[in-house]
C-alpha cells in the first residue's frame, strides 16, 4: 500500500508508462487507416508471439530488443519461442526505461496523513466547476457507461478521473495494459538467473512533504488530458482492438497505419508543467534523462556481453523519439524484424 500511495504524483509524470503504455506513433491520417483496416470487434485469444525483435549489434556483440505494447487482449496467452531462445543465451537483461520518485520507507510513513485527499480538486471544486461545459457534457454518458453512479469521482482532478475512466473502458472492452507479457519475461529472467539491470532513473525529492502540499493546493492544466481521453473512448475503441490484434500477430505495419488522439502527451504535459514539479530541481528534463539512461545501459551491455536482451515500448522504437536511432547514430547496426 505504501509503495502505491507515496509516489502518487510520480505515477502521473512523464516517466515510463505513466497513465498507460499506449503512446502514439507517427502514422498517416485516421481516415486512410480506416479505409485500409476496418474495425475488428473480436479479440484474438489463445497463444500469440507478438512482434519479432530488433537486433542491435557491433562486432560480434548483440542486443536483442523486444517491443511491448498496450492495450492488449485480456485473455491472450503470450509466448514467443524466439524470445525464450534469446533469453537462454543472454548474459544480461535491461528493464523498461522509466523514472520513479525516491523517498525513504520511514520518511514515507510520515507522509501518509498528508496523502489523504491528494486526488481531490483544490478548494472542494467539482469536475463541473473546473471543466468547460461542453467537455463536462461529453463526460456524463461515458461516466454512466463505464463507471456507473460513482458521484465521489466528481470531486477528483480531471487527470485522475481520466485515468480511472480509461482503465474501466479498457476492462469493459476486453482489453488490458499488457502486464502479463512483462511479467512472463521477468519470470524467465528470474528462473534462468540472468543479470537484471534496472535502467530507470531515481528522482530525488528535496522536501517530499512540501511537494505533496504544493501539489494538493496547485491547479493543473489537465483539461486537454481529460478531453483527449474522452475523444479516444468516443472514437478509438475499435481501433484499439485492431492494434492489439496486430501486435499479437506481429503485424507492425498495421499498427503504424492507425492514428489516434494522443491523450498521453497531454496528460504528461499537465504534470510536467505544473508548479510543484518546476520547483523540484532534480525533476527537470526527465524524458531526456530517461532515454539517456537506457542508451547508456544498452551500450554497456553491448560492450560487456556477447548476447543481451532488453525491452522497450513500441512507441520508443517506431515513434517520433526513436531510442534505436540514437544507437544507430553512434555506429551500431540496427536491424528491424521481418
Amino acid at each position: 500500500m505504501l509503495k502505491r500511495l507515496l509516489p502518487a504524483v510520480c505515477l502521473l509524470l512523464p516517466l515510463s508508462a505513466a497513465l498507460a503504455q499506449t503512446e502514439s506513433v507517427a502514422t498517416p491520417p485516421v481516415q486512410e487507416a480506416e479505409a485500409e483496416a476496418p474495425p475488428e470487434t473480436i479479440l484474438l485469444v489463445g497463444q500469440r508471439p507478438g512482434p519479432g525483435m530488433w537486433k542491435i549489434s557491433k562486432d560480434d556483440h548483440v542486443l536483442w530488443v523486444f517491443a511491448t505494447y498496450a492495450p492488449l487482449p485480456q485473455k491472450m496467452e503470450w509466448r514467443s519461442q524466439q524470445v525464450e531462445s534469446v533469453l537462454a543465451q543472454s548474459q544480461e537483461y535491461l528493464t523498461l526505461p522509466g523514472a520513479h520518485g525516491h523517498v525513504g520507507f520511514f520518511r514515507g510513513l510520515t507522509l501518509l496523513p498528508s496523502l489523504i485527499g491528494i486526488k481531490k480538486n483544490p478548494d472542494g471544486a467539482t469536475l463541473k466547476d473546473v471543466l468547460p461545459a461542453d467537455v463536462y457534457a461529453r463526460w456524463q454518458p461515458l461516466k454512466a457507461k463505464y463507471l456507473g453512479k460513482d458521484d465521489s469521482i466528481e470531486r477528483e482532478r480531471p487527470i485522475f478521473v481520466a485515468d480511472a475512466l480509461y482503465g474501466a473502458a479498457l476492462k469493459q472492452s476486453g482489453l488490458g495494459y499488457g502486464y502479463d507479457v512483462t511479467n512472463k519475461i521477468n519470470a524467465i529472467v528470474k528462473e534462468r538467473k540472468i543479470k537484471k539491470t534496472d535502467t530507470s532513473i531515481a528522482l530525488e525529492m528535496d522536501d517530499a512533504s512540501q511537494m505533496v502540499k504544493d501539489f494538493k493546493k496547485s491547479s493543473l492544466a489537465d483539461t486537454a488530458c481529460f478531453d483527449k481521453t474522452l475523444t479516444r473512448l468516443e472514437s478509438d475503441l475499435d481501433a484499439m482492438r485492431v492494434r492489439a490484434n496486430a501486435w499479437a500477430k506481429g503485424d507492425l505495419e498495421a499498427i503504424r497505419k492507425l492514428s489516434y488522439a494522443d491523450q498521453e502527451t497531454e496528460c504528461r504535459d499537465a504534470m510536467r508543467n505544473a508548479d510543484f514539479v518546476k520547483n523540484q530541481k532534480s525533476w527537470q528534463n526527465v524524458k531526456e534523462r530517461v532515454q539517456e539512461a537506457w542508451i547508456s545501459a544498452a551500450e554497456k551491455a553491448l560492450s560487456a556481453n556477447t548476447t543481451s536482451f532488453a525491452m522497450l515500448r513500441l512507441s520508443d522504437i517506431v515513434g517520433p523519439e526513436h531510442y534505436l536511432d540514437a544507437l544507430k547514430a553512434k555506429g551500431y547496426q540496427v536491424v528491424s524484424p521481418d
